[in-house]
C-alpha cells in the first residue's frame, strides 16, 4: 500500500499570496476558471484548464470575500464509475519540473468538510490529499512534487478511494519548469521528492516569485532560538546547484560564541524513510569584519551530517540526497574549539525521496493513446497512464505485473463506444483478451498480425464493415473469434476455417456458430 509507505505531505497557505508582474516559466492552470485569473497587484496569471483534461464540473464558490481569484473556482468529479480523473500537460522528455497542487473547498457541494481523495502522477500514487484541517481553519492547501518527465506528457490526476465519500476536486495546478543543475544528486529515473518542507530561518515573511524565480514557497520559520540576525543585501547563489533566492540568506538563527545550537526543524514527526536534506548558511558579518572563521559541525539527529563547516559571506550549504530520518528532527550545530562566533544557519529543504511506481511499457502507452483517439466516447478515465497505479488502471483494461507493465486484457463490451478501431491495436502484443462486443463501432476490423497471444476475440454487435482480416488465421493461440452482428462481406479466409479447436461466430450468411 502507498500510503503506508509514503507521508501525504501537505502544506498550507494563506488566502492572500503576493508575487510579481513577471511570470515563471511553466503553467499556472486555474481549475473551474473560465477566464485567465490573475493575482491582483501582481500580473502573475493563471489560465482556464480547458484542453487539459476532459472530465468533471466546472463549479464558482459561493463566497469570494478575501480569496485569491484561483481558489474562487474549482472542477470537481462527480463520476464514481472512473477510476481516475486526469490533467494532461505537455513536457519536454528529460526535463525537470517543480508540480504544484492547490486545494480550496469553499463548501462547493454544500458540505461542510472536504472530501478525502488521493492524487496520482503518471503511474505513481503520490499523496492523499486531506484538506479538512486547513480548510477549519481557514486556509487553502497544497502538495508538491520534483520529477523528471519520462515521457513527453505529465499527468496529474486524483482518484477516490475508500475514505471518499463525496466527490475530488482541485482548485489549482502548476507546473514550473526547473534547472537540470538542482536536486541532481537525485535518482530521478527511479524516484521524485516529494516537499516536506522548505522554510527561511528568523523571519516571518514567506518567500515567492519573483525572488524565487523558480516558484517555490519558502515559509517562515522560528521557534524558540531567540538569536536572529540579519546579513548583507547582496549575495549571488548562481552558482549554487538548487538556486536559493538570496533572500533566503537575508536572516538566520544563530546563538553565542562556543555555545551549541539546536534547531526543532520541521516541527513535525517524519515517517521513518529516506530524505533528501539540503541546508544554507551564510556568514551575516560584513566582509571586511571577518578576520575570525566561523567553523562548526552540522549533525542531523545525533549523526555528523557535515564535520569542520566553514561558513563565508559568499553562502555555502551542505546536503544529503538520502537521510534517513524518522520521529521528530534535530539540526545541531556544534562551533570548533578555536572559532570565536557562534553558529548560525539560513534556510533549509526536507524532501521525501518517493519510488516512482513505474510506468506502462511505451509501446503499449503509445497504442492505448491511439486506440482512445479512435473511439469518439471512450470511458472518461481513459487518460494518464493506462495501467498504473494498478488499482487506477483504465476501465476495461487489465495489464500485467510488472515494473512497466503491458496491457493483457481489453473489456469495453456494451459501453455504447463509436468510432473506429485503430490499427495500432496491432502494437499490443501482450493482449490475450479483446472484448468489444456490442459497441458502435464501424470501419474495417485491422489486421492483427503480432498478436500472438491472443486467446479470445470479441467484435460482435458492432457495425464493422469490409473482409475478415486474413491475420486471424495466424493467431495461433486464439479459441474463440465473435463476429456476428456486424456487416462484414466476403469469404471467411480459408486457413482460418481449417483452424482446429476454435469457436467462430458470424452473421447467417457465415452460416453463425459455425465450430471447426
Amino acid at each position: 500500500m502507498y500510503l503506508s509507505i509514503f507521508l501525504p505531505w501537505l502544506l498550507c497557505i494563506p488566502l492572500f499570496v503576493h508575487s510579481s508582474p513577471h511570470e515563471p516559466t511553466g503553467l499556472l492552470i486555474s481549475c473551474g476558471s473560465e477566464t485567465k485569473q490573475t493575482v491582483p497587484d501582481t500580473g502573475v496569471t493563471y489560465i482556464p484548464d480547458d484542453g487539459f483534461t476532459l472530465v468533471g464540473n466546472k463549479t464558482a464558490l459561493q463566497t469570494k470575500d478575501k480569496l485569491l481569484p484561483i481558489l474562487t473556482t474549482l472542477r470537481y468529479f462527480p463520476d464514481t464509475a472512473a477510476r481516475k480523473y486526469c490533467y494532461t500537460f505537455q513536457a519536454i522528455k528529460g526535463s525537470k519540473y517543480l508540480v504544484r497542487t492547490i486545494y480550496y473547498y469553499g463548501g462547493f457541494d454544500s458540505g461542510n468538510e472536504p472530501p478525502v481523495f488521493d492524487q496520482i502522477i503518471g503511474g505513481t500514487k503520490w499523496s492523499l490529499v486531506n484538506t479538512t484541517e486547513d480548510y477549519a481553519n481557514g486556509l487553502s492547501s497544497y502538495y508538491e512534487i520534483i520529477l523528471v518527465a519520462s515521457i513527453k506528457t505529465l499527468s496529474v490526476c486524483v482518484a477516490r478511494n475508500n475514505h471518499t465519500v463525496s466527490s475530488p476536486f482541485i482548485s489549482a495546478i502548476e507546473v514550473i519548469s526547473l534547472e537540470d543543475s538542482m536536486y541532481n544528486s537525485t535518482d530521478f529515473g527511479a524516484h521524485a521528492l516529494v516537499t516536506v518542507a522548505r522554510s527561511r530561518f528568523g523571519h516571518e515573511d514567506t518567500i515567492s516569485f519573483p525572488e524565487d524565480p523558480y516558484y517555490r514557497l519558502w515559509q517562515p520559520f522560528k521557534d524558540d532560538n531567540e538569536g536572529v540576525v540579519s546579513s548583507q543585501p547582496s549575495l549571488s547563489t548562481s552558482d549554487f546547484w538548487n538556486k536559493p533566492p538570496p533572500e533566503a540568506f537575508a536572516t538566520g538563527l544563530t546563538t553565542s560564541a562556543g555555545k551549541k545550537l539546536d534547531v526543532k526543524w520541521p516541527p513535525v514527526p517524519l515517517p521513518s524513510t529516506r530524505y533528501y536534506i539540503s541546508l544554507y548558511f551564510r556568514d551575516n558579518r560584513p566582509p571586511k569584519t571577518t578576520s575570525t572563521w566561523r567553523v562548526f559541525n552540522v549533525a542531523v539527529n545525533g549523526e555528523t551530517f557535515y564535520n569542520n563547516l566553514n561558513v563565508t559571506t559568499d553562502g555555502v550549504t551542505v546536503y544529503a540526497a538520502e537521510w534517513p530520518l524518522s520521529g521528530h528532527t534535530l539540526i545541531s550545530l556544534t562551533p570548533d574549539a578555536k572559532s570565536s562566533i557562534g553558529p548560525l544557519i539560513n534556510a533549509g529543504e526536507i524532501y521525501q525521496v518517493m519510488p516512482l511506481g513505474g510506468q506502462t511499457l511505451m509501446q503499449d502507452a503509445i497504442a492505448m493513446e491511439e486506440v482512445s483517439r479512435s473511439f469518439d466516447n471512450p470511458p472518461s478515465d481513459w487518460t494518464g497512464d493506462p495501467c498504473l497505479p494498478h488499482e487506477n488502471s483504465w476501465t476495461g483494461v487489465t495489464c500485467s505485473n510488472e515494473k512497466m507493465p503491458r496491457v493483457s486484457s481489453l473489456d469495453l463490451s456494451n459501453f455504447g463506444i463509436s468510432g473506429v478501431l485503430d490499427a495500432n491495436i496491432n502494437n499490443l502484443t501482450a493482449l490475450h483478451h479483446l472484448w468489444l462486443g456490442g459497441n458502435k463501432l464501424s470501419g474495417s476490423i485491422p489486421e492483427m498480425y503480432s498478436l500472438t497471444q491472443l486467446e479470445t476475440l470479441h467484435l460482435e454487435n458492432n457495425s464493422f464493415s469490409g473482409p475478415v482480416p486474413k491475420s486471424f488465421a495466424t493467431l495461433k493461440g486464439v479459441h474463440e473469434i465473435f463476429l456476428q452482428g456486424n456487416k462484414l462481406d466476403g469469404p471467411i479466409p480459408r486457413r482460418l476455417q481449417e483452424k482446429k479447436g476454435i469457436t467462430i461466430r458470424v452473421s447467417p450468411k457465415y452460416h453463425l456458430s459455425v465450430r471447426w
